[in-house]
């Protein structure tokens, strides 16, 4: 494994010093002009800040002002204000500023990639994910505004007598709690179906990734939305993510499957919506007559990507006996082959992790499962040369019940193997656990792994690919089942879940009660008449 060479960014980044010959790592800071107006966006007047510093080199990139109880609430007064206005905008206004958003978003593309690299450490071929899944988010929910906002006429009880329209209606304003792990895209997606619906948002990104969040706040308001609409608040979870809970009309939240029980439990008191992505211990099938350089292929994607810090990534690896060494093989060799850097160049596959905490995190799973007899096939050590956070790719062999890395999410570049003979094993297994968000199943039997999908229980199941897919494809719903999560991102269910239904029906010449001099009694025979008449007739 090596290290790229650092070169040198563009815009807002500034290179710092650094000796190529004795430290193959590069120092990065950025413009102070820049990071001062990003900030400005923020709404927080506590006078303290926080320090954000970059994994790349564990230098300081900027100082955030941090919000208080009293700045949230007067985001979400900012916010209600907006919402008003925003909700009698026509939808076609709505939907052109999001189409917008996706043609500044491919011009800014650098920039943007520069600012995730920085803030999160990721290999840039990973950052680029990023602006590109927002990009085609915004193009989606743009193009596709009627088919899920417009009004739906639907059978009244009365043929032809009875009226029943559906209209959507915007909730208010949506809190949005997002992580670190894809800072721009998770600032991002989440809200932009709730723009469309008509309402506002008050977004709480994670303190580690701020600017990126920032950088997509003014990108907002450059593509035409107004101002106020979108908030941003900066502080630790534990002390404003209740203040936005206990304001907020719907919560959206991406993170730990702890944090998401205690927004439900909030959310649930004030009887108000929520949907939470949460933790996964995904499993991935490679089935007897997989390709197996396709499924080495994706297995190296679906393990170690973004340093594996992807709830939809990959932790266990199921794979049929008959295949299983030849599959071995060229998953190590591949994995070998990884450039690994703490640089900003297109040319590494893997970047370092987030934080201290992060790297403590995974070298313990790593060292639990190792003295309880599991076999390291390559990795297993951290990188301090390359930098700061940097943890190997590692692939385990032989790890049991007893160990932490068996059932606990990693959240790092470690994944483990298992052989299995029965297909209906492997399924079952995979199933083991509370986990529940993604799966991969490699096969050149389309139909069969497709029938092998419907039992496992996961919200994505993608065939012959890790994750992207599933995420990619805007039209489908993404999201967990069991312990990770509740409700959907993407397609209806992830801009439905942002509105409220209302029924509205419109009753023509007759009513329902007695008319014409009829009784009580007369009414209801006419009434249970008219009952076997519309059965008869095939009526719903």
């Amino acid at each position: 494994m090596s290290a790229q060479n650092p070169a040198s960014p563009g815009g807002p980044v500034v290179e710092g010093p650094h000796d190529p010959e004795h430290d193959p790592r590069a120092s990065y800071a950025l413009e102070p002009e820049y990071t001062a107006a990003l900030t400005r966006r923020l709404v927080a007047t506590s006078g303290t800040t926080a320090e954000v510093r970059s994994p790349l080199d564990d230098a300081p990139l900027a100082h955030v002002p941090q919000s208080t109880e009293g700045d949230v609430a007067d985001a979400f007064a900012r916010a209600r204000k907006a919402q008003l206005a925003w909700s009698r905008t026509r939808l076609d206004e709505r939907a052109a500023a999001l189409l917008r958003l996706h043609d500044l978003i491919l011009e800014r593309q650098e920039e943007i990639i520069d600012l995730i690299v920085l803030e999160s450490g990721k290999a840039r071929k990973h950052a680029f994910d990023e602006p590109l899944h927002v990009a085609l988010t915004a193009r989606y929910y743009g193009r596709t505004a009627h088919q899920h906002l417009d009004s739906e006429r639907k059978s009244g009880v009365v043929p032809g007598l009875t009226r029943v329209e559906v209209n959507r209606v915007p909730k208010g304003v949506v809190g949005i709690i997002s992580p670190w792990n894809y800072p721009f895209t998770m600032a991002l997606c989440d809200g932009l179906p709730a723009l469309l619906a008509g309402n506002a948002v008050v977004a709480k990104p994670d303190a580690q990734t701020m600017l990126s969040a920032l950088l997509a706040a003014e990108l907002l308001e450059q593509a035409g939305f107004p101002k106020d609409l979108w908030q941003v608040v900066a502080g630790p979870g534990p002390e404003i993510g209740g203040a936005i809970v206990a304001r907020a009309d719907y919560v959206c939240f991406t993170g730990s499957t702890a944090t998401g029980r205690l927004i439900a439990k909030g959310c649930a008191e004030r009887l108000i919506g929520c949907s939470l992505e949460l933790g996964g211990k995904n499993p991935l099938l490679v089935l007897r007559d997989a390709d197996l350089e396709k499924a080495a292929e994706g297995a190296v994607r679906a393990s170690f990507s973004n340093s594996g810090q992807l709830c939809v990534s990959m932790e266990r690896i199921f794979v049929a006996d008959q295949v299983y060494d030849r599959f071995v093989e060229r998953f190590v060799a591949r994995t070998q082959a990884m450039t690994l850097g703490a640089t900003m160049d297109w040319g590494n596959d893997m970047g370092p992790l987030i934080s201290q905490q992060q790297l403590d995190t995974v070298t313990a799973h790593v060292e639990d499962a190792v003295a309880k007899g599991a076999r390291v096939l390559t990795g297993g050590k951290a990188r301090p040369d390359l930098g700061p956070y940097f943890f190997e790719p590692t692939i385990l062999e032989g790890v049991t019940p007893d160990m932490t890395c068996f059932g606990k999410e990693t959240f790092g570049p470690v994944v483990s193997l298992y052989r299995f003979q029965d297909e209906a094993d492997a399924v079952a297994r995979a199933n083991d656990g509370q986990y529940g968000l993604n799966a991969s199943i490699y096969s050149q039997d389309g139909d069969r792994a497709r029938a092998i999908a419907r039992f496992i229980k996961c919200g994505t199941v993608n065939i012959n690919e890790a994750f992207a897919a599933t995420f990619a494809s805007l039209d489908a719903p993404m999201g967990g089942m069991r312990e990770s999560g509740m409700g959907r991102r993407q397609g209806s269910e992830g801009i439905l879940r942002y509105t409220e239904t209302q029924s509205v029906a419109t009753q023509r010449l007759i009513r329902f009660s007695p008319q014409f001099g009829m009784s009580d009694e007369t009414y209801a025979k006419v009434m249970t008449a008219n009952l076997r008449l519309m059965k008869k007739l095939g009526r719903a």
